[in-house]
């Protein structure tokens, strides 16, 4: 096989970076104005490329250029290269700043708060300064800021296909419902009945949610922005909701809220995760609050996850 540092690359990543802009933007005017560059640049960048290339990208037909089969195929390993090129940029800012300024994590809701709080109490003494930005994350939400990688670090209740992470902590699930509810007289529900009832969803936090997953699959729904919400709407004999089971304990033991019977079981269960979205990108500072995570759950450290000094 030939040694690719041994040949001189035909295009530029910045000729890709120009296809992809004219594709997703749906014409080269519109691709002009999101980068900035005049529309004569970027039809004479894609041009030399196809001629570079010997392969036709584009055709067009009237006013409009589309992908050719060719052109679908090299563009889809182009987002490959241009990403590439983007993380190890993204990597040698990292080695250059050492410890980094702001560390991101997205929470999916269900993981408990508590757990989080003590780990963010240990890790601040040593945060040399860093900003923590804590996002709440709802189902696809979370599985979008992994993807996208939105973040530094993730805790997940659902992992997406292809993605490892550490195992943290079990959160069980229970439908609960007030006193006050009709249903609250009934020995055993089935589910087929509860999907007839008003349920008190939390809104996904993705831009394109999955409504078949998670609490999403009642056809009577009111949507509210978090779990304290929709435990003061349950309270008051509005709907039932799902809520993780350390969240209404207290409400539970006073029996402002009680558990549905269920006839399918009594609560469902799902394994929070702790997702790194790209390695090349963790610094000192999020490896630190990552052990802090880990020891509030009694693990060792991951790989990623050594306190190394930035490199000088």
């Amino acid at each position: 096989m030939q040694d690719p540092t041994s040949k001189r690359l035909k295009a530029t990543l910045e000729q890709w970076r120009i296809l992809q802009a004219v594709v997703d933007h749906g014409g080269y005017s519109k691709a002009a104005e999101a980068l900035n560059k005049s529309q004569s640049s970027l039809n004479h960048a894609v041009t030399k490329l196809q001629h570079q290339m010997g392969v036709a990208l584009l055709e067009v037909k009237g006013r409009k250029a589309y992908l050719t089969n060719a052109g679908e195929v090299m563009l889809r390993r182009s987002r490959l290269l241009t990403q590439s090129a983007f993380e190890l940029e993204q990597l040698a800012d990292n080695l250059c700043q050492g410890w980094e300024p702001e560390i991101t994590l997205y929470a999916e809701i269900i993981y408990p708060r508590e757990r989080l709080y003590r780990a963010l109490q240990a890790f601040l003494p040593q945060s040399r300064g860093s900003r923590i930005k804590l996002l709440d994350s709802v189902i696809t939400g979370t599985s979008d800021a992994i993807i996208k990688k939105q973040a530094d670090i993730v805790i997940t209740g659902q992992l997406p296909k292809g993605y490892l992470g550490q195992p943290l902590i079990n959160v069980h699930l229970v439908p609960c419902i007030s006193p006050q509810h009709p249903l609250s007289q009934q020995t055993s529900v089935d589910v087929k009945e509860l999907m007839q009832e008003l349920q008190v969803v939390i809104k996904d936090t993705s831009i394109t949610p999955n409504e078949s997953l998670g609490w999403l699959k009642s056809e009577q729904r009111l949507t509210v922005s978090n779990f304290h919400e929709a435990q003061s709407l349950v309270g008051q004999g509005i709907g039932f909701a799902w809520f993780p089971k350390h969240f209404v304990a207290s409400q539970l033991k006073q029996k402002q809220l009680q558990m549905l019977p269920l006839k399918q079981g009594k609560s469902r269960t799902s394994m929070t995760h702790l997702v790194v979205p790209d390695e090349n990108r963790i610094g000192p500072g999020a490896s630190t609050f990552i052990n802090c995570l880990l020891a509030e759950h009694n693990l060792e450290s991951d790989a990623y996850c050594d306190n190394k000094e930035p490199i000088k």
